[in-house]
């Protein structure tokens, strides 16, 4: 059963761009925002005039977001600018975001300008996003868990540079990959060896909060039970600066069963006994292309994997999951629609109440959503078939 969620005011309906439109998400059914959530409430972006761009439109051009306690966005590009990623994410209907703070599979990346932070610090003023509903990723190529001391450096030095731009966009947290024994060492070693790495970064930065991603459960890689990231934080000096982010296709591809309420209920009760929801900081919104326990990190759009649409909407009905980074990695086949689509889709399911239409409702997410990733899916191959014709 999905909870009445009432309240004292009447909020708008999910604001699409021209040519999207989902059935059955009309205005008597989208969920107000009580007095007590107010705070919680995504303010949407003045409607400025402005000289257009060829790259940048017009603020009037950008879908209005939806006001909810639910934070819900996707990992958006920051190319040509760190500043870009919020606009990005606002040409999405995003109330939260994801963004690499630098390249993502080089050691190295130039410095911020200070028009790039001053920029990026702009933007979010202007387009109403907090902190806090932010959630820089990591790189790749760190492994703060390989046993090999000089490897391990170099990638220490690449961590705290992230951890570094940071907080020098002025934002609150940092999502990262734990690492690897890389076949060398236990995973008990290892994890006393990212704790470290965690305890020494703090010392070199001032407010950060680290955030542990859970993983999917392959080879040597750490972090795809409850009780390794409780083993982390549990050498992590200051826990106040330390948290985790969720990702639903690694959780079940590591043989955590959410694709039911129940099984969502008990999973949720079981990282709360084991590691505690206070330290959960985000959520990454991925279906699954692999089965239960399969430790494959294949993601999947919405609605279109072994998770299905129901998961995500009692995931984005609870209670616990609100005001924090809600963050789509789905396939967009460059088409960042996709995540248009997506985000309008995860909020209204957020506001379903009335459980006789639920049913009819997912289906025609589903097919929206299909209908538009398969199109994409089919450009971009025809694409590549050219090109491959032309060499």
């Amino acid at each position: 059963m999905v909870q009445t969620r009432r309240s004292t005011a009447a909020s708008a309906p999910p604001t699409l761009t021209s040519s999207d439109s989902f059935p059955k998400c009309s205005s008597k059914r989208r969920k107000a925002v009580s007095a007590d959530e107010s705070e919680h409430t995504t303010k949407t972006p003045a409607q400025k005039k402005r000289k257009k761009t060829e790259d940048e439109p017009l603020t009037e051009d950008f879908p209005v977001r939806v006001s909810s306690p639910w934070k819900i966005g996707a990992h958006v590009s920051a190319a040509g600018g760190v500043e870009n990623a919020v606009r990005n994410a606002a040409m999405v209907g995003a109330n939260a975001f994801a963004l690499f703070v630098k390249s993502q599979r080089k050691w190295d990346s130039p410095q911020f300008s200070a028009e790039n932070v001053n920029a990026f610090k702009g933007r979010m003023r202007e387009f109403g996003y907090l902190p806090k509903h932010v959630l820089p990723h990591g790189s790749y190529l760190v492994n703060l868990g390989n046993p090999d001391e000089e490897k391990r450096r170099k990638s220490f030095d690449c961590f705290l540079d992230d951890l570094q731009r940071c907080e020098q966009l002025g934002l609150e947290l940092y999502n990262f990959h734990p690492g690897s024994t890389v076949g060398q060492v236990t995973k008990e070693e290892s994890i006393v060896l990212i704790a470290e790495c965690i305890n020494d970064a703090h010392k070199e930065t001032k407010y950060i909060t680290t955030v542990i991603e859970n993983m999917a459960g392959s080879g040597n890689v750490i972090g795809s039970r409850f009780s390794e990231l409780k083993g982390i934080i549990d050498h992590v000096e200051d826990k106040t600066r330390v948290g985790v982010c969720l990702d639903t296709c690694h959780a079940f591809a590591a043989g955590y069963d959410i694709s039911t309420k129940d099984g969502w209920e008990y999973v949720f009760s079981a990282f709360d006994t084991e590691v505690g929801l206070s330290y959960l900081k985000g959520l990454h919104l991925n279906d699954s292309k692999a089965a239960l326990g399969s430790k494959k990190d294949r993601h999947e759009n919405i609605g279109l994997g072994h998770l299905g649409i129901a998961t995500f909407r009692h995931i984005v009905s609870d209670p616990r999951t609100r005001d924090i980074p809600l963050i789509l990695e789905t396939p967009t086949f460059e088409a960042t629609d996709i995540w248009t689509k997506e985000i309008a889709a995860l909020n209204c399911l957020s506001d379903l109440v009335e459980d006789s239409e639920i049913p009819e409702t997912e289906l025609s997410l589903v097919n929206e959503i299909t209908s538009l990733v398969r199109s994409h899916a089919a450009n971009k191959t025809e694409k590549a078939s050219k090109a491959r014709a032309r060499k």
